[in-house]
């Protein structure tokens, strides 16, 4: 992601916190320049599982979109995780690395709708499938849709 501030890119792990602008510039809005800044564009209030809207009519299909990133663990992420195990709970290193992964997926299905022109995506589904040892692709599907409200 940019910023829409400074112009920096940021992680999208970022994204659903900030909407648009990296952690940095959030972080020195004042509060209610925050509150506007944190809204998500409103494709993503329109991502669903389901294969209707509530309250909405299909007006167009645009077929399937993606995202899909593929991710590896770095050595020290494992050493530590490692070291997680031995206490037990919540591995947080891959935890995090799962999220941002999932995030990053879902960001990019995202993106290939609103390019296709759609302002919804419906059946929305994610897929993981280890490549190699440690390396881990992470796909993140639905379809994009043009919706309006029904009446």
């Amino acid at each position: 992601m940019r910023c829409k501030i400074c112009g920096k890119d940021y992680p999208s792990l970022y994204h659903f916190k900030t909407a648009d602008v990296c952690l940095g510039c959030y972080e020195g809005m004042p509060e209610e320049e925050r509150t506007k800044a944190a809204q998500p564009p409103a494709i993503f209030q329109m991502t669903t599982t389901a294969f209707t809207l509530d309250g909405y009519r299909i007006v167009k299909s645009f077929g399937v979109v993606r995202g899909i990133t593929v991710r590896s663990r770095s050595v020290f992420g494992t050493i530590g995780a490692s070291l997680q195990t031995i206490v037990g709970g919540n591995i947080t290193l891959f935890s995090e690395l799962c999220e941002q992964t999932r995030a990053e997926a879902f960001e990019m299905m995202v993106n290939h709708a609103v390019e296709r022109g759609a302002n919804a995506v419906i059946g929305v589904r994610y897929d993981a499938t280890e490549i190699m040892q440690g390396v881990t692709e992470v796909l993140c599907y639905g379809t994009a849709v043009i919706v309006e409200p029904s009446v």
